[in-house]
Formats: C-alpha cells, sequence, structure tokens
C-alpha cells in the first residue's frame, strides 16, 4: 500500500527500504532550548498542565517543524504519564524533576495499583495524538512512545530522580517476586497505551529505557530487556495498512545490543558511547540502527558540529537504515541556530551514501 506521507523517509529508513537521504529528528526536540516552547510553557503555567492540555501539547510538538526540516515530529508528552494514572501523584519541580507524592513501598502498593484506561485516565493523550496528525496533514510521520516498564518503576519506587537507584535494587535482590509484579503489571499498562496511541494516529513508537544501563548483565535480561520484548509482543505493529515501527533505546546498553536487536524491534537507538559503524556490522543485517552523536557537541559550533555529522555518516557508511539523532535528548542550554546546523548537515551530507 502507497504511503500516505508526503515525507516518509524517516519510516523507510526504520524498515531499511531506500531513501535519498538520511532521516534526522532530535529526542527532546520539542523543549526549552526553543524560546517558543518556553513561552507556551509560561502561558500553561506548569510542565503537567501542558501535557495535559491537548492544544498546548499539539502546539509545542509542531514548534520545532515550523522552524526546522525534521522528518519526524514526536508527540509532547512525558514518560510519568502512566505511574500518573495509576494515581502516585505526579508533581514536575523546576530545577529538581519530577516527584511522586505517593511512592510505591511494599508489595501492598503494588497489588493495588489501577490498570489504566489509555482513552479515560490518558484520554488527555489520545487527544493530543488526534490534534497533532490533523495539523501534521501528513507532512512528516508522528512517534508516540512510552517509558520501558523498569525505567518507570525507578520513579515509582525511588519517588523521583534517584543517583544509586538504591531503593529499586534493595527491592530487585531482596524482593525479586514483588517486583516483577510491578513490571509486569507495568508492561500491560504501556502496553495498552501504545496501542492506544497507534490507533488514535502514532505511525511509530519508541520505547525509552532510560535507565537500563544502571543493571549488571543479567538484571538488564531479567528486568528491563524481557518486559519490552513482553510489549512488542503486545504491540499493534500496523495500522490503516501501513507498518508501524518501533524502536528501542536504552542508555549505557554498549554490551547488550545485539540482544535488544534480536526481541523483533524495528531499530535500535544508541548512545555516543558506541561507534555506529561497528554496531551496523554486527546488528544492522536485522534491524535499523538510531543514533547518535553526542549532544554536547551543540554547545560548539556550526563548524564542529558538521564535522561530527560527516564522521558519523562516513562511518555508518551507505545505504538506507540509519535514522540520525542525538545520542540522548537535547538538552536547555543549545542554542537553535546550532540544531539547525545539525540537521542541515545531516540532509545536505547524506545524500552521497544514497543511490538515486
Amino acid at each position: 500500500m502507497p504511503s500516505k506521507l508526503k515525507n516518509d523517509r524517516f519510516i523507510k529508513a526504520l524498515l531499511r527500504q531506500p531513501v535519498d537521504k538520511t532521516p534526522v529528528w532530535m529526542m527532546r526536540q520539542a523543549g526549552r532550548y526553543l524560546p517558543e516552547y518556553r513561552a507556551t510553557r509560561e502561558k500553561a503555567g506548569d510542565f503537567v498542565t501542558l501535557c495535559q492540555t491537548p492544544d498546548l501539547a499539539c502546539e509545542v510538538t509542531l514548534q520545532p517543524l515550523e522552524r526546522y526540516p525534521l522528518d519526524a515530529a514526536i508527540l509532547f508528552s512525558d514518560i510519568l504519564t502512566i505511574p500518573d494514572a495509576m494515581g502516585l501523584g505526579l508533581k514536575l519541580i523546576e530545577s529538581v524533576g519530577p516527584k511522586f507524592d505517593n511512592p510505591i513501598s511494599s508489595l501492598a502498593d503494588i497489588k493495588n495499583l489501577p490498570m489504566p484506561d489509555p482513552e479515560e485516565d490518558l484520554g488527555y493523550v489520545m487527544d493530543a495524538v488526534r490534534l497533532i496528525r490533523k495539523e501534521l496533514d501528513g507532512s512528516v510521520p508522528l512517534i508516540g512512545f512510552a517509558g520501558s516498564p523498569w525505567t518507570l518503576a525507578t520513579y515509582m519506587i525511588e519517588g523521583g530522580s534517584s543517583k544509586d537507584f538504591g531503593k529499586i535494587k534493595k527491592m530487585l535482590y531482596q524482593e525479586p517476586d514483588s517486583l516483577h509484579l510491578l513490571l509486569s503489571h507495568v508492561a500491560k499498562a504501556v502496553s495498552q497505551y501504545l496501542n492506544a496511541q497507534i490507533n488514535a494516529g502514532a505511525q511509530a513508537i519508541q520505547i525509552f529505557d532510560t535507565w537500563g544501563g544502571v543493571l549488571s548483565t543479567p538484571a538488564y535480561h531479567e528486568f528491563s530487556l524481557a518486559y519490552m520484548k513482553q510489549i512488542l509482543d503486545e504491540l499493534q505493529r500496523e495500522h490503516d495498512g501501513e507498518k508501524i515501527p518501533v524502536i528501542l533505546f536504552t542508555k549505557g546498553a554498549s554490551g547488550w545490543i545485539e540482544d535488544i536487536a534480536n526481541t523483533g524491534c524495528d531499530a535500535v537507538g544508541l548512545d555516543w558511547m558506541q561507534e555506529i559503524g561497528q554496531v551496523r556490522s554486527k546488528i544492522g543485517y536485522r534491524v535499523a540502527l538510531q543514533g547518535n552523536m553526542d549532544p554536547a557537541i551543540l554547545k560548539s559550533n556550526p563548524e564542529v558540529i558538521r564535522n561530527e555529522v560527516a564522521s558519523i555518516l562516513e562511518s555508518y557508511g551507505e545505504g538506507s537504515g540509519h535514522v540520525f539523532n542525538l545520542g540522548h535528548g537535547i538538552t536547555p542550554d543549545i542554542d537553535p541556530e546550532n540544531a539547525g546546523a545539525f540537521i542541515n548537515a545531516v540532509h545536505e551530507l547524506s545524500k552521497q551514501y544514497h543511490t538515486k
């Protein structure tokens, strides 16, 4: 079935189909580095209200696309919408980060967790997806997303961000059955949530496993990767006759890349710790690769940025299957002009690696 998108190179690259140039988008591309985002957030009053107001979520989703020739939009939301819908009471405190009023501290807390209904309890997200799809009008695809069960569980148990993950690791080693019960519950909620995003109009999915890299190798396989695999097995991988590609991104996963590729995902997101050409030689015949420029390079200048883009493109080499991105989210202190230089460099320098 022919694509309904005006620009479908992002989807094609994820499916390892030929493209004219390497597609590019940025994690956190709608965010605080943009003055227009800061103005909209001020209008909303706070971050949670911004996420929960579909008109405003749509507005900030589209802002980077009005400024840059990006190849995909990503839904403006937060990975912590699911635990918030489970009654944990999310607050996002400026310069501190997310905090939960009711973190999980016992098996009883886990057993009492409700299962959110995506269209009821998280209906504002689905309304935003539908509105964004309408406003995009087929210009570029829309990425939906969720946090991995392990990453969500870290916030739910720690009560917010953590440096040592002491509480959840204590549960992992002392009460593994309790943690498995929580992860299974969260995995089911994430599967339902992502399927609802797909039905509402998301055309690709990314699962963010931000904190998988803090685990040992056996623990990563048992407590993180297994639950992402469970979600993949339950996801709707086609909608309206179009394939819905899925990207798995674990930050700090250098040693586990082949295992991630074996889950059945369409693409593996890479942080900047890895040489993309080496990864391609190992798994590029199975999956697409997304990444993997160090976001800190955007603090430099257009010439340095252009050289780094050229280096990563050369490392990946010829052919499709590469979605250019940062190795993690763009930070608030970046000059928007440098972000533009990055995107333009990818498009301009990548043409030579794709046959017409």
